[in-house]
């Protein structure tokens, strides 16, 4: 497996209050509709369902993210409909009472030969995950 990792993020939330919001995923869509227009346009094709994320993408069409995994530090999300076995993983550190460090992962399983090639777009996904994190304002 690949791993790739997303640059950190700090949030001005609890780490306590950002896992909650993971309970229950579809919080994220009134928080997806709030932001400014250019930076949701960004985003993409992006629906948040109670226990799933299904991110539509034009490369390979529409990807879902269903949740395997909830503690009050990690969150793991498996993807189904992926041409490659894929794992989305959001790690959260308390900075204190009120700020936590986001980082997330990119688990995804390629061959050695093909990491040149798709790793950089791997490597932006992770990357921009990690700000739409940080844009939710979770």
């Amino acid at each position: 497996m690949a791993q790739y990792k997303s640059k950190a993020v700090t949030v001005g939330r609890s780490a306590e209050f950002i896992s909650d919001k993971f309970s229950d995923l579809s919080s994220f869509g009134a928080a997806l509709e709030s932001m400014p227009e250019a930076d949701r346009a960004k985003v993409g094709d992006v629906k948040f369902e109670k226990d799933s994320i299904t991110i539509d993408t034009k490369q390979v069409g529409a990807i879902r993210f269903n949740v395997t995994e909830r503690t009050p530090s990690r969150i793991v999300m498996n993807a189904v409909g992926s041409p490659v076995p894929l794992d989305l993983i959001v790690n959260l550190t308390s900075l204190g009472a009120d700020s936590t460090e986001i980082v997330t992962v990119i688990d995804v399983e390629i061959p050695a030969m093909l990491r040149p090639m798709i790793g950089g777009a791997m490597q932006k996904a992770a990357d921009q995950f990690g700000e739409l994190m940080a844009k939710l304002n979770v």
